[in-house]
């Protein structure tokens, strides 16, 4: 089968909290008569993409076209997660022209675009390109690498450091898999920084990448679908820090769930929220709020010590109306105090 005959499929990867969801929705709601199909992975029990994703009511990806895998990461669960998901899109009476794939904010790009030199896909899929989705405002603030003006001494050849930082190594990964880096979130930098951060991460990243910026995730289309990278034939061109490793595992990071009840003050909850996020230097917190006597859910976002909420959706008949919050961060997490903190809310 030839490469324009093959279904193609656009892989974005990018950190915790970058706008990889936000962007895929805005691609949903902009791509025309092309019928789509999601693949959405998470790093935890509670589904918060897939739901914010199934919300958007596209006809052209109806609900039936959106396969969601939590609690795990798709980096480590190819055969038993991503090959089922994927047979399953691939067998349904209309099947999709393109499928999207959102892997989890801590998820390697690089085990995933092997997985499409597969026997049982290779004939069918392609691996039309790999979009890193970057947090500008959190790069600048050093979040995953030195401060821009302090990297700019080092060497362009980032994998002979001896990285002491997790999240600098999944980053880096990230950068070196994608054919289409977005630099998301520009607005809250300043020119300057966006002049900076796009020639640090030139330097970071593949030669043959293509480098953009926008705003909310909002990005043409045409920009992303149709790259004909077929990344899948690349990879030795694809550096990875956990080349040499059999499996990759996520033990530097951890994940749980806090249930709450119906809160009847949710700006005291996003006041305690901060407070938490900035003591324990948690890295993502995200989930539904049930405010007393909302018809409509809250949705919550945080990122860092940016933390955002809109109401996205009222409550369906049978839902049950709590409040739940995805909590990660890195390896250690004192859980019980943390939850603690939280539920005093």
């Amino acid at each position: 089968m030839t490469l324009s005959q093959k279904t193609p499929a656009t892989i974005f990867t990018g950190f915790l909290g970058a706008g990889k969801t936000t962007l895929i929705r805005h691609l949903l709601e902009n791509a025309g008569n092309r019928r789509l199909a999601l693949v959405i992975n998470e790093f935890g029990d509670v589904g918060v993409d897939g739901d914010i994703l199934r919300s958007c009511g596209v006809k052209n990806c109806p609900e039936e076209n959106i396969i969601e895998l939590a609690n795990g990461c798709l980096c480590c669960s190819v055969a038993d997660d991503f090959i089922p998901a994927i047979e399953t899109l691939l067998t349904l009476k209309n099947p999709p022209d393109h499928i999207l794939i959102e892997t989890s904010g801590l998820a390697l790009p690089k085990p995933l675009v092997k997985a499409f030199d597969w026997p049982s896909i290779r004939s069918k899929l392609t691996v039309d390109g790999v979009i890193a989705v970057v947090d500008a405002k959190s790069v600048v603030d050093g979040r995953f690498i030195d401060s821009i003006e302090e990297s700019d001494d080092r060497q362009k050849d980032s994998f002979s450091i001896d990285h002491d930082n997790p999240l600098e190594e999944v980053f880096e990964d990230q950068l070196n898999c994608a054919d289409l880096i977005i630099l998301n979130k520009v607005d809250l930098i300043s020119q300057q920084q966006k002049i900076d951060l796009d020639s640090e991460i030139r330097r970071r990243s593949r030669s043959d990448a293509i480098l953009t910026q926008a705003e909310y995730g909002r990005i043409r289309p045409e920009i992303i679908l149709g790259l004909s990278a077929a990344a899948e034939d690349d990879l030795l061109n694809r550096p990875s820090h956990h080349d040499l490793e059999d499996q990759h595992d996520h033990d530097d990071f951890d994940s749980f769930v806090i249930e709450l009840g119906e809160i009847s003050d949710p700006a005291r909850l996003f006041e305690i929220l901060k407070q938490t996020i900035k003591e324990y230097d948690l890295l993502r917190v995200k989930g539904f709020i049930c405010v007393a006597q909302k018809p409509m859910r809250l949705l919550v976002q945080g990122v860092g010590a940016r933390l955002d909420s809109h109401y996205d959706r009222p409550w369906k008949p049978e839902e049950i109306r709590k409040s739940q919050l995805v909590i990660i961060g890195l390896k250690g997490l004192d859980i019980s105090a943390i939850s603690r903190m939280i539920l005093s809310s």
